[in-house]
């Protein structure tokens, strides 16, 4: 068993690192965040974590705090992740995702911390020309988000080389769902999350779902993707923690998901069955660069971590979301 070092979680205040945040606070790990709140919620932040309000890239907080928390070990979340927003303003996704993970992970190495795990994403993979998708898949992403993403591994592989510091990288597919304790949850207004945005409406808070694309090489003509519950994909950062910790000469990268893919169509079903209602579908034509499917080869993550997934059930998925959006409207107010 591996020591339970202190870890700093950056963006700790955001949807998935929220949830790694209590992941981590349940496992008795001792835990701190840094997140600016430009996205983040102070009330993800769970009683008890020390909230440090400010930049990642600051590098005389990051010393302040390395030095006051005994800091160990970073899992690194804060960043930019909207697709269209980082083609249409490339510079802000290099400054926030590339540029100040340099400045992060500098201030790592030159205050001795020796362990790193990085949010990274399926978007390096691009459109992959072989659905499910492995790690060792040529990355050649298409937009400047999975670009900035990629440019960070490639830091961390270089650095890991050079430096006493190890690193896994996870590449995540497509996050969804919430604590089952409805602690967190995802609560960013205007998300673009296909189940987040299906339970709005059936909650009344949208008109409906847009579905972009009817035209594609799958069974149902719609998009096919892998949904990875968010409390899993937490917990695979912890035992990821523990493997850097075990093996400090051994860095990993792997994806993170369930290695099958549920339809957009058979998303609305889920979320229609949990919730006995219709959600209104607008069909419309798909956006560019959508690939037909994407699912992970998830074989490295299962050979390497003790991972078993606790919630790999759609309608679970949809089940906590939904507790959640309620839960939401109670803490805005809402009614």
């Amino acid at each position: 068993m591996a020591q339970k070092l202190p870890v700093l979680v950056t963006g700790g205040a955001g949807y998935i690192g929220s949830h790694a945040v209590l992941a981590l606070k349940d496992g008795g790990w001792p835990v701190a965040v840094i997140d600016n709140l430009t996205t983040g919620f102070r009330f993800a932040v769970p009683d008890g974590v020390p909230l440090y309000e400010g930049d990642i890239a600051d590098t005389d907080l990051l010393a302040r705090i390395f030095a006051e928390q005994g800091i160990k070990a970073i899992m690194h979340f804060a960043g930019s992740i909207i697709v269209p927003e980082s083609v249409e303003n490339p510079l802000k996704y290099y400054h926030n995702n590339t540029a100040k993970s340099r400045a992060l992970i500098e201030a790592a190495v030159m205050a001795g911390v020796p362990h790193f795990i990085f949010s990274s994403t399926a978007a390096t993979y691009g459109v992959p020309a072989v659905s499910p998708v492995h790690e060792d898949s040529p990355k050649a992403p298409i937009n400047p988000y999975g670009m900035s993403k990629l440019m960070t591994e490639i830091m961390l592989d270089d650095v890991a080389r050079a430096h006493p510091l190890n690193f896994c990288a996870l590449r995540y597919f497509n996050v969804a769902g919430a604590d089952p304790q409805a602690r967190s949850g995802q609560s960013t207004a205007g998300a673009t999350h296909l189940i987040k945005v299906a339970v709005e409406a059936a909650l009344g808070k949208r008109a409906g779902v847009e579905v972009f694309g009817t035209d594609f090489a799958t069974p149902d003509g719609t998009g096919v993707r892998d949904y990875i519950h968010v409390s899993d994909l937490a917990h695979a950062h912890v035992l990821a923690l523990e493997a850097l910790i075990e093996s400090p000469d051994r860095s990993l990268t792997m994806n993170c998901g369930y290695g099958r893919g549920y339809s957009v169509l058979e998303v609305l079903d889920a979320v229609d069955r949990v919730t006995n209602r219709t959600i209104q579908r607008t069909l419309s034509p798909r956006r560019a660069g959508d690939p037909d499917s994407l699912i992970s080869d998830n074989n490295r993550i299962k050979a390497t971590l003790p991972w078993v997934p606790n919630h790999a059930d759609l309608d679970t998925i949809v089940l906590h979301a939904l507790a959640w959006e309620r839960k939401l409207s109670e803490i805005r107010g809402e009614g």
